[in-house]
């Protein structure tokens, strides 16, 4: 599986953390599934963290029925992301998924806090949103991180884009 490495500017040189999660790119003819953060205006690929004791496999697959309601098959590990910000590294597993049912949203505090809801976007408009990472260089390092992973999983899974 290949690894892709992405290096903070705040990075500390030293890990002393690391949290590994689990992503999920699901398409749909032209579109892809995401969750959004209608509070902060936020997108990002569905999935979150690994729980203990779960597969890489099982955590995407649950991420994504917790945030989107969409039961999936999850095809991969097709590659990982390591960030390196502060003194974390953060793992990021990427799998791509079709939708095989529907259950109940089971969002977090944190996500009902945020407005958060699955929406399907055009694969183009989807990049477009992501390659626009640099514009939160110096205000935002945690939005700009995560814009800048998701741009990178997408143009590694559907290739470079001119």
């Amino acid at each position: 599986m290949k690894t892709i490495e992405i290096i903070g500017k705040n990075y500390s040189g030293a890990v002393k953390k690391t949290r590994v999660g689990c992503r999920c790119i699901i398409r749909d003819g032209g579109k892809l599934l995401l969750s959004y953060e209608k509070l902060n205006d936020i997108w990002m690929l569905p999935g979150g963290g690994l729980e203990p004791g779960e597969s890489e496999e099982e955590c995407c697959k649950r991420e994504v029925a917790e945030e989107t309601g969409m039961l999936i098959d999850a095809s991969g590990p097709l590659f990982e992301i390591d960030e390196y910000y502060e003194d974390t590294r953060y793992v990021s597993v990427y799998f791509s998924g079709g939708i095989v049912g529907r259950t109940r949203r089971k969002p977090t505090k944190a996500e009902i806090a945020a407005g958060m809801e699955p929406r399907w976007l055009p694969i183009d408009e989807t990049i477009g949103i992501f390659s626009h990472h640099e514009d939160y260089a110096g205000t935002d390092e945690m939005t700009r991180g995560m814009y800048l992973r998701e741009y990178t999983a997408l143009i590694g899974f559907f290739g470079v884009r001119g």
